[in-house]
């Protein structure tokens, strides 16, 4: 047993290539998971393998093929340069290793391999800012170990708010200010937050705190939820509709950031940097803007280190 102790970063997950066969793989586990889709399986298996896994994998694998890097995922290669970024920081008493909830690598093979580092005890920090029982809690159902220690979320810690703030300034410096911003999160459905998901609170939470950090007027944002699946009804308002609306409304210019993802990914620069734009200028928008992500940026390792001392 050694002195150090073990990292675990965790996030959703990713296809392992941008191809139909992995993207039916990775579709078939991300939502064969009860946290994620939360009916019986009698009801849920037959629309699964009977329609889903038959119709989405191939348009799925195309929207991949746009985002898809040398490196492979880009939420894979982010999350790798965090974990590479952070152990500089925290030094040679910590071990950081990757692990996804969804494809490779996963949890499981990240724990062994802190256990055979001989760490002597294991924190895990989901990279999730908002909690929810479909991501944090399904990463955290992974982890059977007794003596791991878990960081649930923090969406509202004071340097992640910074971190965010910033990144929307010189954003603003360097392009000019839009008509609005728009703070675009992961969707979940309605019904899963009226059984207690506390998702939802926690995204107007974040979102308070970082307009007040821009000192905006109610007139110049407006928070939104994206990447519905199904028919139900999900949390709104809905980003592509309010992409598609907005022109109308006098709104020409506008600039999106999205600050329920730690890394940029298919949500956010398929859906949202591509699909989306093309939503608001075909509705007669001008000018469309997506504010990356926190990424491997220092001040959101520095935001981590934190987390991982308190």
């Amino acid at each position: 047993m050694s002195n150090k102790i073990g990292i675990l970063l965790s996030n959703l997950g990713t296809p392992e290539a941008p191809t139909e066969r992995a993207v039916r793989q990775y579709l078939a586990e991300f939502l064969s998971d009860p946290r994620v889709i939360q009916l019986p399986k009698i009801l849920w298996w037959p629309i699964l393998h009977g329609i889903i896994l038959r119709t989405r994998p191939k348009r799925s694998a195309h929207a991949y093929e746009q985002v898809w890097t040398e490196q492979g995922s880009p939420l894979l290669a982010i999350t790798n340069r965090q974990a590479k970024a952070l152990q500089q920081s925290l030094g040679e008493g910590y071990e950081v290793v990757v692990g996804m909830r969804y494809g490779k690598p996963n949890i499981a093979n990240a724990l062994q391999q802190l256990q055979a580092a001989g760490v002597e005890s294991i924190v895990v920090l989901p990279l999730y800012p908002q909690f929810s029982y479909t991501t944090t809690q399904s990463n955290l159902d992974q982890v059977p170990l007794s003596s791991v220690k878990a960081i649930c979320c923090y969406y509202n810690h004071p340097l992640y708010i910074q971190a965010l703030a910033n990144t929307v300034k010189i954003h603003w410096q360097q392009h000019g200010q839009a008509d609005q911003l728009i703070l675009s999160y992961h969707g979940l459905p309605q019904a899963y937050v009226d059984r207690g998901d506390p998702y939802y609170d926690q995204c107007l939470e974040t979102s308070r705190l970082l307009i007040d950090a821009l000192q905006l007027k109610p007139e110049q944002y407006r928070v939104t939820f994206q990447s519905r699946l199904g028919r139900q009804k999900w949390l709104q308002p809905y980003t592509a509709l309010t992409m598609q609306q907005l022109p109308q409304q006098g709104v020409k210019s506008l600039q999106v950031i999205c600050p329920g993802f730690s890394a940029d990914c298919l949500e956010t620069l398929e859906e949202i940097k591509l699909q989306n734009r093309e939503f608001f200028i075909k509705a007669g928008g001008e000018r469309f803007e997506y504010i990356p992500a926190l990424n491997d940026s220092p001040e959101h390792i520095a935001m981590m280190v934190a987390l991982i001392g308190e």
